[in-house]
């Protein structure tokens, strides 16, 4: 069963075909009491710590054996810290991390739920180092991939035939905004100057108007809007510019790139929690003179580019397939449903935070669903 308080959209997926049930609810409706406590579920997943906000301590009142698991995806908290420490001219620091408005409410979250999926090891090191969470609330599932065999790579487009940068993201998700005025500003204009004939297309949802201004084709900048194909247009291109100056998680372009066999250009930012000690598929560089240097090395250099294309093969086949981070969460899960009530004997911060939650959200919800009728 897969509830949702969000709007459907024609792009969102067909769940039914994989034959997951959907339901709407809404927020700050006690009709999402009667769903919940008619249901009875096992085990709740909440999407992000918003959603736990709104829905956790209903689901605590309604089914209090239900074990609550929380999909962080990324820590928020981590890609507004980093943000505002780009945005005030300096290197981000934890304390940078300690001040946002946002990490009280997402260890908060996380605290109050039995168990919370982090996506990045680099994560799982913060979280534990510091705030103090205990392990035993945390489980690492980062992406559970397929891996790339013979036949995938014959079928890649060999170095010859490619063409051109290609970036991909989302506009409406800050890092990626900040990422493209990057390239715009102070990068693809001297990567220009040494290869005058390349291009960059820039794809992503929802561009605003003011990015849709920076589309200039005699710069060779294309904004592009949604990608019809994704894969096609990231396997075709040359390299991935990916110059990412805060965010959190996995970068999903990344590893797109990756399976497509396309090298990549990006931050220690963007890289976070992926090669882990392998090479990394491409260039990591911080500094947009770097940035640019090797951009034209990567473009020009089939040798280097074919290396890259390898370490990309490497980093996925041995960082994200054939592993058991799915056994091992449900076997994880399957461990917690058995002994719950001493899991959460022995989480008595998170406890402390649900009884203030069920008092203080559960009352806001309540009177906010009065003025609503």
């Amino acid at each position: 069963m897969f509830a949702s308080a969000s709007a459907e959209t024609e792009h969102m997926a067909e769940l039914s075909n994989l034959g997951i049930e959907t339901v709407n609810i809404a927020i700050n409706s006690s009709d999402f009491d009667d769903f919940v406590a008619d249901l009875q579920p096992s085990i709740v997943m909440f999407d992000r710590y918003v959603t736990e906000e709104q829905f956790g301590w209903r689901v605590a009142e309604q089914c209090p054996e239900a074990l609550r698991v929380l999909d962080t995806e990324d820590l928020h908290c981590l890609r507004e810290a980093r943000q505002k420490a780009v945005m005030d001219g300096h290197d981000f620091s934890a304390e940078d991390l300690l001040t946002t408005k946002i990490a009280k409410r997402e260890i908060a979250s996380i605290l109050r739920c039995d168990l919370s999926l982090i996506i990045s090891e680099a994560e799982m090191d913060l979280l534990q180092d510091v705030f103090g969470i205990d392990p035993a609330i945390l489980q690492y599932v980062p992406y559970l991939l397929e891996p790339i065999g013979g036949e995938t790579i014959e079928a890649w487009v060999p170095f010859a035939s490619r063409t051109h940068f290609v970036t991909i993201g989302n506009f409406r998700h800050a890092p990626n905004r900040d990422a493209v005025l990057y390239l715009k500003n102070e990068i693809w204009p001297k990567i220009r100057e040494s290869l005058s004939r390349a291009e960059l297309h820039i794809y992503g949802a929802y561009p605003s108007q003011e990015t849709q201004e920076l589309h200039n084709p005699k710069e060779g900048f294309f904004i592009e809007g949604r990608a019809k194909d994704a894969e096609a247009v990231v396997g075709e291109a040359k390299i991935c510019l990916a110059p990412v100056r805060f965010g959190a998680g996995l970068k999903g372009k990344l590893v797109e790139a990756m399976q497509c066999g396309t090298p990549s250009i990006t931050t220690s930012v963007g890289a976070e929690g992926l090669q882990g000690e392998l090479p990394w598929a491409g260039r990591v560089e911080n500094e947009a003179d770097r940035i640019v240097e090797v951009a034209v090395e990567l473009y020009t250099d089939e040798s280097a580019w074919s290396k890259a294309q390898t370490n990309g093969v490497e980093i996925i086949n041995c960082r994200f397939a054939g592993g058991d981070f799915g056994p091992a969460l449900i076997k994880r899960m399957q461990v917690l449903k058995k002994d719950l009530s001493r899991h959460r004997l022995h989480n008595f911060t998170g406890r402390m935070l649900m009884h203030h939650s069920m008092a203080s959200t559960k009352y806001m919800g309540r009177w906010i669903e009065a003025k609503n009728s």
